[in-house]
């Protein structure tokens, strides 16, 4: 992982930062493979059971999250690079994984930067950040996941209103519609996700991950497949060492030792 993406253990949570300030956090080759990097990291440390991905504003005038592709890195024929072959764009917005990843946003998210915050599972924003999708500005197709992930966030309209003009919708409005699950002051999305993750942590993760894969199914699947995706995260956790950690704990009057198995 290269200094572009880095990566810090806190805890249950692995803190995930994009960090290429000077470029608005745009994604190019090195940050797609960074962040798969990361992802990586996070799922295959049982240690850890909630990722949150901020962003590096140091020294912009006005903050960016991510302002989407790097277009240099495309008109130098990099193009392909900016994608995953198990993550797709930024290695990140196609990526299964099994835990929940927190977007932690202080700034404007757009184009393909919008897609990664929609990718993710929760999102902490603070009132100056705004969420946009301007490819059509720019004659092109929000490719990453967008058009169909704002809708399922905010509702086709607004969702149609935000693609087909271009325009960005201000962090206030986001929250309104279901986009943001916690608005902040500027400076405070990082520490309210985290305060975010640690609550979910404090969860018995098998139960978080279980059930967070139905909730992710409920917008595309038919109602017996999801019937089966509920039956079958009951049986894996129901068949947990945790399930009798959770009943110990409960007889005995302590805070539960989850184990994530």
């Amino acid at each position: 992982m290269s200094d572009i993406v880095t990566f810090e253990p806190t805890g249950r949570v692995g803190l995930i930062t994009l960090n290429r300030p000077e470029a608005r956090n745009a994604v190019n080759g090195e940050v797609a493979s960074g962040l798969e990097a990361a992802i990586d990291r996070l799922e295959d440390d049982d240690e850890l059971w909630v990722g949150i991905i901020q962003a590096n504003t140091e020294g912009q005038s006005r903050p960016v999250f991510c302002a989407g592709a790097d277009l240099k890195a495309i008109n130098a024929g990099d193009a392909a690079q900016l994608n995953t072959e198990r993550g797709g764009f930024a290695g990140f917005v196609y990526r299964e994984r099994r835990k929940p990843v927190i977007a932690a946003v202080d700034g404007l998210a757009t184009a393909g930067g919008c897609e990664i915050v929609l990718a993710a599972d929760l999102v902490v924003a603070t009132t100056q950040s705004a969420f946009g999708l301007a490819e059509v500005k720019r004659n092109l197709v929000a490719g990453a996941g967008g058009l169909f992930r704002l809708p399922r966030a905010i509702g086709q309209s607004a969702a149609m209103e935000a693609i087909l003009t271009g325009e960005p919708i201000p962090a206030t409005r986001a929250h309104e519609l279901g986009l943001v699950s916690r608005l902040v002051e500027p400076g405070a999305a990082t520490s309210e996700a985290m305060r975010l993750a640690e609550q979910i942590a404090a969860s018995a993760p098998m139960a978080v991950w279980e059930s967070r894969k139905v909730v992710l199914a409920a917008a595309s699947e038919d109602d017996d497949t999801l019937k089966k995706m509920t039956n079958d995260a009951i049986r894996t956790v129901m068949t947990s060492d945790d399930l009798q950690e959770g009943l110990a704990a409960f007889i005995e009057k302590r805070p539960p030792q989850w184990r994530g198995r």
